[in-house]
This record gives C-alpha cells, sequence and structure tokens, in this order.
C-alpha cells in the first residue's frame, strides 16, 4: 500500500484511471518505475480492458516503447486528420515471441503459426485491428496474386495488408506492396473508407 501511494500521489490521476482498475492490474503497474510510461500502461488497460496476464505481457515487451515508432510516410501521404492516427496505430518492431518457430522457419510457417494464435496477434498489433483473411486473392490482369494477411482497422477505416518476408528487405519488397496496395484500393475498399497508401520504404520490424 505505501508504494502504491507513493507510485500515484496526483488525487485527479488516482481518481480518473487507477481507481478504475482492478487491484491486481494495480500491483502489476507498480513494477513500472517511469510515472509517465506506467500511467500510459494504466490508461492503455482502462482502456482496452486488459486482464492482469495481458498487462504483465504489455509491460514485459516494453509496449509504450514501441507505438507509434514505426518509420512511415504518413505526414507526407496522409491528410493531417488521418496520419496522426495512422502513426500511433503502428508499433515497431512487433513482438511475436508467442509463436516459438525455429529461426530458419519458412514465410508460410509464419503465416500459419500466426494464423492458429490469431487471438494473441491480434493483441500484439492493438486495438482497432479485425482479421479478414490469409492469402487473399487479386486478379490483376488475367493473372493471381495474393496477400498474405489482411486486417482492417476500424478507427482508420482502412484495410491493412501484410506481406511477410524471413529474409532481409529489399527494395522489391516495397514495389510489390505498393502493387498490392493499389490493387486493394481498386478492388476491395468499400464506399466511405480511406484508400491504402503504402508505409514507406522501411518495413515494421517483428521479433
Amino acid at each position: 500500500m505505501r508504494a502504491f501511494a507513493a507510485a500515484w500521489p496526483d488525487p485527479a490521476i488516482l481518481q480518473r484511471v487507477v481507481g478504475k482498475l482492478p487491484w491486481g492490474q494495480n500491483i502489476a503497474l507498480l513494477a513500472v518505475k517511469d510515472p509517465a510510461a506506467r500511467l500510459w500502461y494504466a490508461e492503455a488497460a482502462l482502456e482496452h480492458g486488459w486482464s492482469r496476464p495481458v498487462l504483465a505481457a504489455q509491460i514485459d515487451t516494453e509496449a509504450h516503447a514501441r507505438q507509434g515508432q514505426a518509420l512511415t510516410n504518413f505526414a507526407r501521404v496522409l491528410p493531417p486528420e488521418t496520419s496522426d492516427l495512422a502513426q500511433q496505430v503502428l508499433k515497431d518492431p512487433y513482438q511475436f515471441d508467442f509463436l516459438t518457430l525455429r529461426q530458419a522457419a519458412h514465410e508460410r510457417d509464419v503465416e500459419r503459426a500466426l494464423i492458429a494464435r490469431v487471438k494473441d496477434l491480434l493483441l500484439e498489433l492493438g486495438k482497432g485491428f479485425s482479421f479478414i483473411a490469409s492469402q487473399h486473392h487479386l486478379e490483376v490482369g488475367g493473372q493471381d496474386f495474393y496477400v498474405d494477411l489482411l486486417f482492417y482497422h476500424r478507427k482508420l477505416r482502412c484495410l491493412i495488408a501484410v506481406d511477410l518476408k524471413t529474409r532481409p528487405f529489399q527494395p522489391a519488397h516495397a514495389g510489390k506492396m505498393s502493387f498490392y496496395l493499389a490493387a486493394l484500393d481498386d478492388r476491395d475498399r468499400e464506399p466511405g473508407e480511406h484508400g491504402a497508401r503504402p508505409s514507406g520504404s522501411d518495413p515494421f520490424r517483428c521479433r
């Protein structure tokens, strides 16, 4: 109790955030020594309804330091009202330790493992993501193409495509993704949804 009182000296924060969390989550929060990071986790736990094990996992993987850190071109290619939200949606790197795959795993092995653990995958991606499909079919110019994983984000109101690569990044990968996004924009975007945009030449990392 003494540690709890020392961690939250501001009564306003105590009433607005901390007092709304169960005691188990508050115990987990005491492990975070930085006050700003502790408040970030408290607000995220309240917003997302994280259980104590989920909150502990987010703390262990330093989610606060990864959120919004992906290298993107959103500020240049998206309207201001969308770019900040889109930036905050993404993490860098993503933590997929729950897959327990060998280092030599192939891309399709990674895909199958992610689908098998889709609940953990969505938890790592963050709030607002919905899983749409794996190997999403696109027909362009009479040829068949497949997007490894396709998601939808409710707040952004747009499709998010994932092309899995276990090899080092190459410029051709960015061109391939731009092609996929243009095809999704043309064939899958519903009225009122935002169009797909490439995220830049640097891939988001996952571990």
